[in-house]
């Protein structure tokens, strides 16, 4: 018993420690929010891209390039998509989520020599019902656990390889 109520106060003793910000701090914030500057990384390579699951009402496969996953010091999570067609026709894009407002955008679009077009569109919703179904799950499953981006790559490549972040059951969709 003493054992438990020393972890309890262990625990809230780390939570009276930690700095949580007032509604006005979280409307401040965004406000002033910049999107870092982007640089386009090397194009996928094969070995480099992990498959992952969207829906099973799609024939598409979808993949992430491994290389390419980052997370911002603006809080985008930024990666290389791969969508493969069941003939195996490729559609190849440079994105980033901003994981707190459900956003999304494409910064370039992969080529078939191999190289990137840089085409930046405006930042967009992420629709659980869209046909774009890619976003919502890369949000929701594996990149933005409780609408917080991932820490930084390596915990983005865990999650892809087990299937799911850990956290991903405690997702709103705010």
């Amino acid at each position: 018993m003493k054992r438990a109520a020393a972890l309890a106060l262990a625990c809230f003793a780390s939570l009276a420690g930690a700095q949580f910000k007032s509604d006005w701090e979280e409307r401040d914030a965004e406000r002033n929010w910049a999107e870092s500057a982007v640089t386009l990384p090397a194009f996928p390579k094969g070995e480099d891209l992990i498959e992952f699951f969207v829906s099973s009402a799609s024939d598409f496969k979808f993949f992430i390039d491994r290389a390419s996953l980052a997370v911002g010091a603006d809080g985008v999570v930024r990666y290389t998509l791969v969508g493969r067609s069941p003939r195996g026709a490729e559609n190849v894009s440079y994105e980033g989520i901003r994981c707190k407002t459900g956003i999304y955008r494409v910064y370039a679009f992969g080529r078939a020599d191999g190289s990137w077009a840089r085409r930046a569109t405006e930042w967009r919703a992420i629709e659980s019902k869209s046909v774009q179904r890619w976003h919502h799950a890369l949000r929701r499953e594996y990149f933005c656990p409780q609408n917080v981006p991932i820490a930084d790559a390596a915990e983005g490549l865990d999650a892809l390889r087990r299937g799911g972040h850990p956290n991903k059951g405690h997702f709103s969709l705010q």
